[in-house]
């Protein structure tokens, strides 16, 4: 047992993976929750993946030895707000946001310092589903958990964080929280706004009913995450929005780059940019193997 009285605030994929992951694992003896949805709530209560099932922030933290934020990242302050006046003095809290710098200066803003005993994570893991319902115990093995420690924090308190997420099947690194930022921008949230802002494009033609109905297996692999919670992807976009935005740009500069290849014929170089990022595509599948 690790966590005798744990509380998830925020009954989504990842809060409702990580309760069922705990319980898998024998690593929580209780478990309450709260999410502001009402069906979320009872989804929660429906599925049991929740012992008890909470309509406050305040009551589901009340006793819990572990607090887990899995709410949109600029959800992050006001959640914690309405729990800090019930959680015991010798609590932990930590988060699953997708960015961390904004994650960080929000409990420095709310604590007035970034307080020892919170802990900012990320699990690397999720699907395009949302939703309780679609938590599954096995969603975080195998995967990374990313940990961002700050200047004031407690080991003891990241120590409990690292042990939670391992009981779930995940490799728990650490990483500082900028390059945090810049990496999942360039591997996570721009790869999201491309997603929407192609299906987008495409819904707004005059024929795009037609083009739907023969869209093929790319069109679905490529456009997968364009099915994932716009009101989530919109706060990450937000949160991230300089790292995001300098790689946008940059990204806008290589498909004009292409577009003059396909104006000028150079065929050549068009191949030789699609052999590249095969092949940059290849070691990296390589590397996770």
């Amino acid at each position: 047992m690790i966590v005798q009285r744990l509380a998830v605030i925020g009954l989504g994929l990842i809060g409702g993976s990580l309760a069922r992951a705990l319980r898998a694992a024998g690593a929580v003896a209780h478990i309450s929750g709260y999410d502001p949805d009402p069906s979320r709530r009872d989804d929660a209560q429906r599925l049991c993946v929740i012992d008890r099932v909470c309509d406050t922030p305040a009551a589901a933290v009340r006793d819990a030895d572990l607090v887990v934020l899995s709410v949109p990242v600029l959800q992050t302050a006001d959640a914690l707000v309405a729990c800090l006046p019930a959680c015991k003095l010798d609590v932990v809290i930590t988060d699953v946001g997708s960015t961390k710098t904004s994650v960080l200066e929000d409990v420095k803003r709310v604590c007035g310092q970034l307080p020892p005993w919170f802990v900012a994570g990320h699990p690397i893991a999720g699907t395009e589903k949302s939703g309780i319902a679609h938590s599954q115990a096995e969603l975080f093995r195998r995967h990374r958990v990313i940990l961002t420690p700050h200047a004031n924090q407690d080991a003891a308190a990241q120590s409990l964080v690292t042990r939670i997420w391992q009981a779930a099947g995940a490799r728990v690194v650490e990483m500082d929280a900028h390059r945090h930022d810049a990496i999942f921008a360039a591997t996570s949230h721009l790869p999201h706004v491309l997603a929407y802002s192609f299906v987008d494009m495409l819904a707004r033609l005059d024929d795009s009913d037609e083009i739907f109905r023969n869209a093929g297996g790319g069109f679905r692999d490529f456009s997968r995450i364009a099915s994932s919670s716009p009101q989530m992807w919109h706060d990450i976009v937000r949160a991230n929005a300089h790292s995001v935005g300098e790689l946008l740009d940059r990204q806008i500069g290589e498909l004009q780059q292409i577009r003059a290849m396909l104006r000028e014929s150079r065929w050549d170089e068009l191949k030789a940019l699609f052999e590249r990022a095969r092949s940059a595509r290849e070691r990296y599948l390589a590397q996770i193997e």
